[in-house]
């Protein structure tokens, strides 16, 4: 994983090169005070005289983890919850490990555009504008897709081996919205004849898909 810090550099280059989604910053630094009980479109900022280089510092992308589970994906973010110095920057990242056949199901960020580079592997990912139409595209390893901010997107590992991804956002706090869990998986939820309407299935069909995405208790 040699490349893995000139990535870094270069995915938040590009990041950075585009408009940003999050407000600029009126100093300096704005590291996030995530303790303080102030709720305000952001995080209020820690006073200079306490911030340190960890702030601004997070290794938990560094290497894969792959998944378990019935996607096959797993998602890691480094975005202001695990990187305080990234308040009011306007830029965060995520890693992503797939197993052979995962899938990172559609899902769309409200508040950022997204780019991914794939590390390992060969992916076959896609996006859908408000018309319907589908781009999508087969990428492998040292490739790139962009999706656009707000759009419905996926990813799927086609190959034969692990992949893993490493993606940029343009806000320090992208927001994810899975469709299939917010949907079937909503609280309080969303009343089964609006979705059997919604898909043409029978409401009996709505209440297993609902059963299978609950929230493990």
């Amino acid at each position: 994983m040699r490349a893995f810090p000139a990535l870094f550099l270069a995915s938040l280059a590009l990041v950075l090169g585009a408009s940003r989604a999050d407000p600029d910053l009126l100093q300096d630094v704005c590291v996030a005070d995530l303790s303080s009980g102030i709720k305000l479109n952001g995080f209020p900022c820690k006073h200079p005289s306490t911030i340190g280089a960890n702030d601004f510092f997070f290794a938990g992308l560094a290497n894969p983890n792959f998944p378990n589970n019935t996607l096959g994906s797993l998602v890691r973010a480094a975005n202001v919850e695990k990187i305080p110095g990234l308040n009011t920057l306007g830029v965060s990242m995520s890693r992503i490990d797939y197993a052979v056949g995962g899938v990172n199901p559609p899902h769309t960020h409200p508040r950022a555009s997204e780019i991914a580079f794939v590390l390992e592997g060969e992916l076959e990912v896609g996006f859908f504008t408000t018309s319907n139409v589908l781009i999508s595209k087969r990428i492998k390893k040292g490739e790139i897709f962009v999706f656009p901010k707000g759009l419905l997107h996926f990813q799927k590992n086609i190959g034969k081996t692990r992949a893993s991804a490493i993606t940029a956002f343009d806000s320090q706090f992208s927001g994810t919205q899975s469709i299939a869990t917010t949907l079937f998986a909503a609280s309080p939820t969303i009343p089964n004849d609006v979705l059997s309407k919604a898909f043409q299935i029978h409401p009996r069909e709505v209440e297993r898909i609902k059963v299978k995405l609950a929230p493990k208790k």
